[in-house]
C-alpha cells in the first residue's frame, strides 16, 4: 500500500520557428562602470565601481581600485551600515540592502579588505574599522555586494549608468534550418546567432568547443551538448553559394537562406561552467572588417533534452525516481525548494554560499539548463524536517550536488527561514499557446478555452471544456501551462463575460493529478464529448495566484502526544451529534458505558507565501450549538486506522470548527482569531494547534481489535482549498495496540522518505515494546 497521494531574468518565446533566450540584464563579467570620490587624506586615490551579473545600474559586486588595482570586499561582518557608505562613493544617497556568497559572481585580483564595520556615517570607506588593506583570509566565493537606493546624490558628477557600448551579448536564438526541425518542439539543434542592431548575427565556429555549446545548450534549458552533424550545414553553405543564398531542398525541404551570413562573434571560450554565454571570454568583429570567419562557417550546436522533454517522450509513462534532489513548492515547472535525500529523509540546503553555479548543477541533475535565479531566504516556501547541507560550493561540472564540496548541519546553523531554491531554465515547449482565457476581471481567470487547430483561412478554432469534475488539481495544470503561477480555485460553473462567441464543448471528464505541463497530458474523453450541461455557463474556469499556501503536519507532535482514554458515554453527546463517534456508538445504551477513544495532538503548519483561508465565506458557516462554534469547512482533516493492507477500520474526522493562528514563527504576527465571530485562516508562518483535549481530536477505536495498523491523518482531503502541494498533506505512522495499551512510531510526512524506506514502512512488522 503506498503512502496516500494528495495532492519569477528571461523570457524565451519562438518566432518563426526559431528559440529565442532573452536576457538583457545578463552583462559581460568586465562590463562594470566607474565612480570616484577620493578621500583626501589617503594617499592612494581609492576608486569604486560595481560589476558583476545579472545585475541593474545600481547594484552589483562592490569593486575598489587601491594600490593602483582593483579588488573586492569580503561579505564577513558586512552590513548595510557598510553598504550606505559605499553607496554614497558611488553617488546614491544610500543603500536599500547587500548580498553576500558572490552573488553578481566571483570578482578576481586582490581582495582589499574583510571584516569591515562601518557605522554608517563615515565620508570613506577607509574611515571604518576593518583588518587593513590587503589582509583578508577570504576567497572570490565570499565578495560582498551592494543594492543602491535609485536616487542620486545632488551634484555627483560621475555616471555611474552602464555604458551603451555594442560589445554585449543581450539576446540569443537557435535557429534550425530544416522545415520539420522549426515544426518540432523542444528546438534541439541549429545555428546559435545574437542579436545586432536590430538584426540577427552568426558566430564564426573557428575554435568552437564542446564546452561553448555546453554553456548555451543550458541557456536554452538543456542539461548537455552532444556532437552536431556539421556535413549537413556544410552542404547547406555550399548550395547557398551556389544559388546566391536561395536554397530549397527536398525531403526535409529547407528554409529559404535571404541574406548571407553577418558574424558578429569570431572567438567564444568558455570553460563550460558559466550559466551564460556573456559571461565567457568573448572576441567581436571590428564595425570595418573586410573578412570575417574566413574558411569557417557559422556555429552550429546540438543539445539532449531532458527525460520530461525528449520528443516521443510520453507523460503517462511512469519512470522510476532515482534523483537525490528534488525541487518543491514551486509554481512552474523547473523551479522550488530544493531538497536532498540523505539517510532516506528527504532535507533542504541552507542558503549559506548558495549561488548560480550550484543552483546550475541541481538544474542539470534534474534534467534541466542552467539556473536562471539561485534564491535565498525561503522564497520558495520552507521545508520540514531535516537540513542536510550547508555552504554548499560547486564548479559547475559536477554530475550531482552530493560531488560538490559541503558542510554539514549543526546545532543553531541554519533555519528552514533560510532554505535555498532555484529557478532553472528549461526548453521552449509552446504550451501556453494551446489553450486561453476568456472573459475575466483580469489577466489571472476566466473561461478556459483549448484551441482545436485552424481552418482553411488560418483562423485559429477554439472550443470550452466541460466543467463536470473540474476542480483544483486541473486549475493547477491549467494556471502552470498558461504561466500564471498557482491555482487559486477550479470553476465548474462561469459566469464570465462571453468575449469571443466560443460555444462548443471540446473536451470533457479532465482528470489530471496536478504535475502535469500541459492539459492534453492529463486524462480525459478524448473526441468522445461526454457532458451533461453544455451551455457555456457551465464551462470550465480558473483563478491563478501567484502564491499559495501549503499544510502539514507536525508529525513527531503527533508520535510525541499519542494516548487512550475510556470517555463516559454521558460526556459525548455533543461528539455523537457532530459525528465524531463510529457508528456502533448508536447501538450503545446511552448514557451507560463508555468509547475508547485513540487522542492526540494535531500542529498544522503553513509553510506556502499566501494565507490558508476556509472556501466558504462568513456568510455561509454554519453554528453549532452544542458545541458553540461555527464550522467552515465541511470536511478539514481525516483520521483513520487502516490495516498493513490499506482497509480502513476506524476513522474520525475534523470540520474546520476553529481555524486560527495559534503560535508563529518569529517576525510573523496573528492575523487569525475564532473567537467573537472572527476571521478563520492560517497565516503564512504561523500554525494552528488542535490540542489532544479538544472534542472530536480523536477517533474511536472501540470496536478494533489488537494488531499491527497504520495511523493515517490527511489535511484539506478534499482538496477544498488551494495549496502548491498535496503531495505532503497525509502522515502516516505506524501503529501497535494491544488491546489496552498503543505505542506509534515512524511518524512521518508522506513524501518525507525515500521509496526504499516507504516500502520498509509499509512491512513494518510491529515492536516488542517493553516498559522498564
Amino acid at each position: 500500500m503506498g503512502c496516500k497521494s494528495v495532492m519569477k531574468t528571461g523570457f524565451l518565446c519562438r518566432q518563426w520557428g526559431v528559440l529565442v533566450v532573452l536576457l538583457s540584464l545578463w552583462l559581460p563579467q568586465s562590463f562594470s562602470q566607474q565612480t570616484t570620490s577620493p578621500p583626501p587624506q589617503q594617499k592612494n586615490k581609492l576608486k569604486f565601481r560595481l560589476a558583476g551579473y545579472p545585475r541593474k545600474h545600481n547594484e552589483g559586486r562592490i569593486e575598489v581600485f587601491y594600490n593602483e588595482e582593483w579588488g573586492t570586499i569580503c561579505d564577513d561582518d558586512f552590513s548595510t551600515e557598510n553598504a550606505h557608505v559605499l553607496c554614497r562613493h558611488l553617488g546614491f544617497i544610500s543603500a536599500t540592502g547587500w548580498t553576500h556568497s558572490s552573488k553578481y559572481g566571483k570578482g578576481a585580483g586582490k581582495i582589499w579588505l574583510d571584516n569591515v564595520q562601518c557605522s554608517g556615517s563615515e565620508k570613506s570607506i577607509a574611515d571604518c574599522r576593518s583588518r587593513g588593506w590587503g589582509n583578508s583570509d577570504c576567497t572570490h566565493d565570499e565578495d560582498a555586494g551592494v543594492i543602491c537606493k535609485d536616487e542620486r546624490l545632488p551634484g555627483f558628477m560621475e555616471s555611474n549608468v552602464i555604458e551603451q557600448v555594442e560589445e554585449r551579448v543581450e539576446e540569443i536564438r537557435l535557429r534550425p534550418l530544416g522545415a520539420s526541425a522549426k515544426k518540432r518542439l523542444p528546438i534541439t539543434e541549429g545555428i546559435v546567432e545574437v542579436k545586432y542592431k536590430g538584426s540577427w548575427a552568426q558566430i564564426c565556429d573557428d575554435g568552437w568547443t564542446p564546452k561553448n555549446s555546453r554553456v548555451i545548450c543550458g541557456m536554452f534549458g538543456f542539461p548537455q551538448e552532444r556532437k552536431a552533424n556539421k556535413n549537413f550545414y556544410k552542404q547547406i553553405k555550399k548550395r547557398a553559394a551556389k544559388t546566391k543564398g536561395k536554397i530549397i531542398g527536398s525531403g526535409d525541404r529547407l528554409f529559404t537562406e535571404k541574406q548571407q551570413n553577418k558574424y558578429r562573434l569570431h572567438s567564444v571560450a568558455c570553460t563550460g561552467n558559466e550559466v551564460h554565454l556573456s559571461v565567457c571570454p568573448l572576441q567581436f568583429y571590428k564595425a570595418n572588417a573586410t573578412r570575417a570567419c574566413e574558411g569557417g562557417m557559422p556555429a552550429v550546436i546540438s543539445c539532449v533534452p531532458g527525460p520530461q522533454f525528449s520528443l516521443g517522450n510520453s507523460q503517462k509513462k511512469k519512470t522510476k525516481s532515482t534523483f537525490r534532489v528534488r525541487l518543491k513548492g514551486g509554481a512552474k515547472i523547473g523551479e522550488g525548494r530544493v531538497e536532498v535525500l540523505k539517510d532516506n529523509e528527504w532535507g533542504t540546503v541552507c542558503d549559506d554560499r548558495w549561488n548560480l553555479q550550484a543552483a546550475s548543477v541541481v538544474c542539470r541533475e534534474l534534467g534541466y539548463g542552467t539556473a536562471k535565479e539561485a534564491l535565498t531566504g525561503a522564497r520558495m516556501g520552507q521545508g520540514m524536517g531535516p537540513i542536510h547541507m550547508n555552504e554548499v560550493q560547486c564548479s559547475g561540472q559536477e554530475k550531482s550536488i552530493w560531488n560538490c564540496q559541503y558542510k554539514n548541519i549543526t546545532t543553531n546553523d541554519c533555519r528552514h527561514v533560510e532554505d535555498a531554491s532555484v529557478k532553472c531554465n528549461i526548453p521552449y515547449m509552446g504550451y501556453e499557446t494551446l489553450i486561453r482565457l476568456r472573459g475575466g476581471r483580469n489577466r489571472h481567470e476566466g473561461r478556459m478555452e483549448v484551441m482545436t487547430g485552424v481552418d482553411g483561412n488560418g483562423i485559429e478554432q477554439w472550443g470550452l471544456i466541460c466543467g463536470e469534475g473540474w476542480g483544483i488539481k486541473e486549475a493547477m495544470v491549467a494556471c502552470r501551462q498558461l504561466g500564471l503561477g498557482f491555482a487559486n480555485n477550479g470553476l465548474q460553473e462561469t459566469w464570465y463575460w462571453d468575449g469571443s462567441n466560443v460555444t462548443e464543448m471540446v473536451m470533457s471528464g479532465v482528470k489530471c493529478t496536478g504535475n502535469e505541463m500541459s492539459l492534453s497530458h492529463c486524462q480525459h474523453h478524448g473526441s468522445s464529448i461526454n457532458c451533461k450541461n453544455t451551455d457555456t455557463r457551465f464551462a470550465a474556469g480558473i483563478i491563478c495566484s501567484e502564491t499559495t499556501s501549503d499544510l502539514v503536519l507536525n508529525a513527531p507532535l503527533v508520535q510525541q502526544t499519542v494516548y487512550i482514554e475510556d470517555r463516559p458515554l454521558h460526556m459525548l453527546y455533543c461528539a455523537a451529534e457532530e459525528n465524531c463517534l463510529s457508528s456502533s456508538a448508536a447501538k450503545a445504551n446511552w448514557p451507560y458505558g463508555h468509547r475508547r477513544l485513540l487522542r492526540f495532538s494535531s500542529q498544522i503548519h503553513n509553510i506556502g507565501l499566501a494565507d490558508f483561508r476556509p472556501k466558504a465565506g462568513r456568510h455561509s458557516w454554519v453554528w453549532h450549538e452544542c458545541h458553540r462554534h461555527y464550522h467552515s469547512m465541511d470536511i478539514f482533516t481525516h483520521y483513520d486506522i487502516l490495516t498493513v493492507n490499506g482497509t480502513k477500520v476506524a476513522e474520525g474526522h475534523k470540520a474546520s470548527f476553529c481555524l486560527e493562528d495559534t503560535e508563529c514563527q518569529e517576525g510573523v504576527s496573528k492575523r487569525y482569531e475564532c473567537a467573537n465571530f472572527g476571521e478563520q485562516g492560517i497565516t503564512a508562518g504561523c500554525w494552528d494547534l488542535y490540542r489532544h483535549d479538544f472534542d472530536c481530536q480523536w477517533i474511536d477505536i472501540t470496536d478494533i481489535k489488537p494488531g499491527n495498523y497504520i495511523f493515517q491523518v490527511v489535511l484539506n482531503p478534499n482538496f477544498e482549498v488551494a495549496e502548491s502541494d498535496f503531495t505532503n498533506n497525509a502522515m502516516k505512522c505506524n501503529c501497535k495496540y494491544d488491546g489496552d495499551r498503543i505505542w506509534f512510531h515512524n511518524c512521518h510526512i508522506c513524501d518525507a522518505f525515500s521509496e526504499e524506506a516507504e516500502k520498509q514502512f509499509e512491512q513494518y512488522p510491529g515492536q516488542n515494546n517493553q516498559i522498564s
